[in-house]
């Protein structure tokens, strides 16, 4: 166990909606846990059936609250199985192997915010607009879910926000009208969302021409670009480690860094939780997380190395 994990038990279990369990989290001596902010996720570790899992999920509870973290785990009908876990096999009083937060997803000031939460997407949303009302911001949240039996939080979401929570069903209502609701956004509105990948990337279109500043999203995986490049291979030196590798066209960085014994902490493998963000020393770096905003990936001075390559035929990593 690193010196960022912790081992917590599950004080409570409960079903927060179809599909839905919520978790949470405390210390079994009561001392106080780290504190986070809204957006911040953290890690859960465990085995099923021989195979080790580790999933993210985002703390939704409140921040003022050091005793203990909330997540929500949807159940995926088509996951690998880890959420599956979770729903039949954890109960209250079992001991989790859990990681310090880490936020991908902070929350900026500004003067008007619009959230756009899709399903669970909701559990990272949930803590920032309880934040930016006690705040006195101007803010509306669009809640989209296949139906209300299957969102989790609405009466929450409902009890701080009243008329400024929009909750749509899609079974009864089809698709949200993302486009026209972002078209009537003014310039001072800052843009939160996250979701599903199509509600992601059809919004990513309607904000094109807004400033990158404006837009934050929280993915659940891999963002795709649309590239058709063919993949090559290109030389690593790991400057630490004192180390120079060949990253073949069909393996990532990470996976030659671990069989040559170079640590580099990991966790989704997709680009999209942050727990492999590397120093980049030297060479160009060709990024494909979810994670990084526009302004670093043209510094370049960072890379996850789980999905990220090369676009120079040598990097150097301080690794």
């Amino acid at each position: 166990m690193s010196e960022r994990d912790f081992e917590l038990v599950i004080a409570r279990k409960d079903v927060v909606a179809t599909g839905v369990v919520r978790l949470t989290l405390s210390r079994k001596d009561g001392v106080e846990l780290p504190p986070w902010e809204p957006g911040a996720h953290i890690d859960l570790h465990f085995a099923s059936n021989g195979v080790d899992f580790v999933r993210q999920y985002s703390l939704c509870g409140q921040v003022t609250d050091r005793h203990q973290w909330q997540v929500a785990v949807r159940r995926a009908s088509d996951g690998r199985g880890g959420s599956a876990h979770i729903h039949d096999a954890f109960a209250e009083g079992d001991a989790i192997r859990v990681s310090a937060p880490r936020n991908n997803f902070p929350l900026a000031r500004a003067k008007r915010y619009l959230f756009i939460a899709g399903g669970i997407g909701i559990t990272p949303i949930l803590p920032m607009i309880a934040e930016v009302d006690v705040a006195g911001a101007d803010w509306r949240l669009v809640y989209c879910g296949r139906s209300a039996e299957s969102m989790a939080f609405v009466d929450e979401t409902l009890a701080i926000g009243g008329d400024r929570v929009s909750l749509h069903e899609s079974d009864l209502r089809g698709q949200f009208d993302l486009a026209a609701l972002i078209g009537k956004a003014d310039p001072e509105t800052v843009l939160y969302c996250c979701g599903p990948e199509p509600m992601l990337s059809s919004i990513d279109e309607s904000c094109a021409s807004w400033p990158a500043e404006r837009v934050h999203y929280e993915r659940f995986s891999r963002r795709e670009d649309g590239s058709t490049k063919s993949d090559t291979e290109f030389e690593v030196e790991f400057a630490r480690s004192k180390l120079v590798v060949t990253v073949p066209a069909d393996r990532s960085i990470l996976e030659v860094a671990e069989e040559h014994g170079v640590e580099i902490d990991s966790s989704c493998q997709e680009g999209v939780c942050g727990s492999c963000e590397t120093r980049v020393l030297c060479g160009a770096p060709d990024h494909r997380d979810s994670v990084l905003s526009e302004k670093e990936r043209a510094a370049g001075q960072t890379m996850m190395v789980c999905v990220s390559r090369s676009c120079s035929g040598r990097l150097v990593l301080d690794a």
